[in-house]
């Protein structure tokens, strides 16, 4: 682990805001100084991480002033009312260009405020910087480095969310995922994060897809949850959904009776230092008094587990048919300024015709059903959030076909995505020195609720380090 830094969650501090805040009510603090500190962090390390595709310190630190006088007043906006807050690139912003990541887009100002961040700025967040996505938020990376090892991916598409959140560049980072693209990067970074409900927060102009989703990553749960409410009780959900629902403060912890320990296509694909991390906590809940079931010990878990096989596929087969269009269009635009990635995956799915896509809901349909059919049985779903540390990523090998995962592997992701379920990462387990996360998803609209178990999990049990 050349120029890596072993990461042990017992020791491991993430900058937060919620335990900043008294701080600012009381004058001892203020919220221009947290952000002061917060770019402090970038100049020392963002050479090496490149979680940014943008930066606007002028505009941050004017909000960051006006966000100061609020609080000197008494009256913020919000509890997050001054927090330095950072944008995936693929959400439009007024004042920082949107350049999805992909050459083609170079320049693309729009001028717009997506709808999250519009919420954000209503609530007083000090939108910081645009964090670098894998290109038009894919699986062709961008030049962020993993924060504990520079040699690993930090995941993706929400690569500089991700890492800009646990090298310490501010408390929380908003993301999107289609297959696992909030949850696995949080994951590989040592991050807590959010997938919500399937529409659980608006998505302004991205509306494209049927399986996209906005969330935070954040260095505590406190910072995700608020993050997340407080943008849902502004802008709600996407179209015909209620948007994510709950307290205006953080879900107190909720202790699970009983979890179902999903397996998925991701078991096998999982290392043994891992898989021996996952035991050590397995018997921690256990002892703390919570049942795990797995799929040899109710028959709706196996038919759960048999509808997730070839999950992955399924998700990225929907999503590229959705896409086709789109993206054709700018391939036959702009080609050259186009990924042969995202070339190669629209020329595999043109193939294919809308009898093949109505196979492919129906599938995802009865998955759902498998899902839901498990309502009663457990508290929630709990697995891996990634199958084992951030792989290491050299680049593509000239000549060489490219690499089929180079931000990693989403195995363990795409079952919520399929299932418009929401997913709460954690940062439960260290394996060689690398996070390595644990997540628990629940059932539509169990945003709330997933996170009180979260909470609960992370206070309560202890994490587990393995090598």
């Amino acid at each position: 682990m050349t120029g890596a830094t072993r990461y042990d969650p017992r020791q491991f501090k993430a900058l937060t805001w919620f335990d900043a805040t008294a701080a600012f009510a009381e004058g001892r603090d203020t919220p221009r100084a947290y952000l002061e500190r917060c770019l402090e962090a970038v100049d020392a390390r963002e050479p090496v991480v490149q979680a940014f595709a943008a930066l606007n310190r002028e505009t941050a630190r004017a909000a960051a002033d006006a966000s100061t006088a609020r609080w000197k007043d008494g009256k913020p906006l919000s509890p997050i009312d001054g927090m330095p807050v950072g944008i995936k690139d693929l959400l439009e912003t007024k004042d920082m260009p949107t350049q999805l990541g992909c050459a083609a887009m170079t320049g693309n100002f729009p001028k717009h405020d997506n709808a999250a961040v519009w919420a954000l700025r209503r609530a007083g967040a000090v939108i910081f910087g645009k964090t670098v996505t894998a290109e038009l938020g894919g699986n062709h990376p961008g030049p962020t480095t993993n924060p504990f090892d520079p040699a690993r991916t930090p995941g993706g598409s929400s690569s500089g969310s991700a890492a800009a959140v646990a090298a310490g560049f501010m408390p929380a980072a908003i993301g999107s995922q289609v297959g696992g693209s909030i949850i696995r990067p949080a994951a590989f970074c040592g991050n807590f994060a959010l997938k919500p409900s399937q529409g659980g927060i608006h998505r302004g102009e991205r509306q494209a897809t049927s399986m996209s989703t906005h969330g935070p990553h954040a260095g505590s749960i406190e910072d995700m949850w608020q993050v997340a409410i407080e943008v849902a009780s502004r802008c709600g959900g996407d179209p015909g959904r209620a948007g994510i629902q709950g307290p205006m403060t953080t879900p107190a912890p909720v202790k699970p009776n009983r979890l179902i320990l999903l397996e998925t296509d991701g078991w096998a694909r999982t290392d043994a230092d891992s898989h021996g991390a996952m035991d050590g906590l397995l018997d921690h809940l256990r002892s703390a008094g919570v049942e795990i079931l797995r799929r040899g010990d109710h028959p709706l878990i196996e038919n759960l587990e048999r509808a997730l096989v070839g999950a992955g596929d399924l998700a990225n087969t929907i999503t590229a048919w959705e896409n086709r269009w789109t993206l054709r269009n700018l391939i036959d635009t702009k080609g050259e300024g186009v990924s042969e990635r995202i070339k190669a995956r629209i020329g595999a799915v043109e193939a294919l015709g809308p009898d093949d896509y109505r196979h492919l809901l129906l599938r995802r349909e009865q998955l759902r059903a498998a899902w839901r059919a498990l309502a009663s049985v457990a508290d929630a779903f709990l697995t891996f959030a990634c199958p084992g540390p951030a792989p290491l990523w050299p680049g593509d090998v000239p000549g060489q076909p490219l690499a089929k995962l180079p931000t990693g592997d989403a195995v363990f992701n795409t079952p919520s995505s399929l299932a418009g379920a929401p997913a709460v990462t954690m940062p439960m387990l260290a394996v060689n020195g690398l996070p390595v996360g644990v997540q628990v998803m629940g059932q539509d609209g169990d945003d709330a609720r997933m996170t009180g178990l979260a909470r609960w999990i992370s206070g309560s049990i202890d994490p587990v380090i393995v090598g």
